[in-house]
């Protein structure tokens, strides 16, 4: 799963660094690296280019960059920010009754009036306010696949909820679980932690709120994705708080690089479902013998073409 994997109000790392001195790539193939010189740029992370509006504002680009297994892959998805974006926007407007979210009420063309600096954010970007971010993964599982599966076939568990024995691979579980994970440094694992150890990390009521937003937008969620033929396996939310420590959804939400969403028709336990997220991507690496370490290998033309036509399929879906 893919997000900004750490707060983004700490400084550029050196992966960023590096990024930041490679000029615009943006052409049919995709956006590679956004440059933006009008602006400060506050952070690069696996997908998105965040730069600093002024002091209450950020501006979030979806690039076409694609990363497994916490390595970024030198080649991209063409389209696939835009693809995210809307979506993500979609979800946004969509619950936006049950949470507030970052979203600002600011035109493009008044924070990038170059056309060809616009140009690189429009149809990706988006513009939001700036928000102390948590430092919790808040994932939301309905099915038992991924990490999960591996804990429950080590200890029979998931972070520290004890589950029935005889679940298989891909299994609906006995009820939505929440499941929280620490937020790693950048090309590292997030670790999956239990309600107890986030409770130390934000306090027993800010994690009981978080706990119950969760499971509410993904019960909301899973609910009409399954009108439409899609399964929301899991799913990660990222909160912050506003100036007045209200909670705050951020981030993306509900997109193919952060769940994972199943063709329902074709569903069973006891495999790895076909999928509409970039799992095709990770099928593909675990036939390589690659250490998942960067440098990632350059991703052939079929694989690309063959996620970018899951993505699109998943966002038709669930908009239309």
């Amino acid at each position: 799963m893919l997000s900004l994997q750490r707060s983004i109000l700490e400084p550029l790392s050196e992966l960023g660094k590096n990024l930041q001195s490679m000029s615009a790539h943006s052409t049919d193939e995709g956006l590679h690296t956004t440059s933006i010189r009008s602006l400060e740029l506050q952070y690069r992370g696996k997908v998105r280019d965040i730069y600093v509006i002024d002091d209450a504002h950020w501006l979030i680009i979806a690039t076409d960059r694609v990363s497994a297994f916490d390595v970024i892959l030198p080649n991209v998805i063409p389209g696939k920010g835009k693809l995210l974006t809307k979506l993500a926007m979609f979800w946004f407007n969509r619950v936006q009754a049950m949470i507030p979210n970052h979203l600002a009420n600011l035109s493009l063309e008044s924070i990038l009036p170059d056309p060809a600096e616009r140009a690189q954010a429009e149809g990706r970007c988006m513009i939001v306010r700036r928000l102390k971010a948590l430092p919790i993964e808040a994932i939301v599982r309905g099915y038992i696949i991924g990490s999960g599966w591996k804990d429950y076939q080590d200890t029979g568990s998931v972070c520290g909820h004890t589950l029935p024995e005889g679940l298989q691979q891909a299994d609906k579980l006995p009820q939505v679980l929440f499941t929280p994970a620490t937020k790693a440094e950048l090309g590292d694992h997030d670790e999956n932690i239990s309600f107890d150890t986030m409770v130390g990390i934000v306090g027993e009521k800010l994690a009981d709120d978080i706990r119950r937003v969760s499971l509410a937008l993904y019960n909301d969620a899973a609910s009409y994705a399954l009108e439409r033929g899609i399964i929301i396996a899991d799913t990660k939310f990222e909160f912050g708080q506003d100036s007045q420590g209200n909670l705050v959804l951020m981030d993306e939400i509900l997109t193919p690089d952060s769940s994972r969403f199943w063709e329902a028709q074709t569903w069973k336990p006891g495999i790895s479902p076909p999928s509409y997220d970039k799992q095709y991507v990770r099928d593909w690496l675990e036939t390589l013998d690659w250490n998942k370490t960067s440098p990632g290998p350059e991703v052939p033309q079929e694989v690309i073409n063959g996620t970018l036509e899951r993505y699109q399929e998943a966002v038709d879906r669930l908009t239309r």
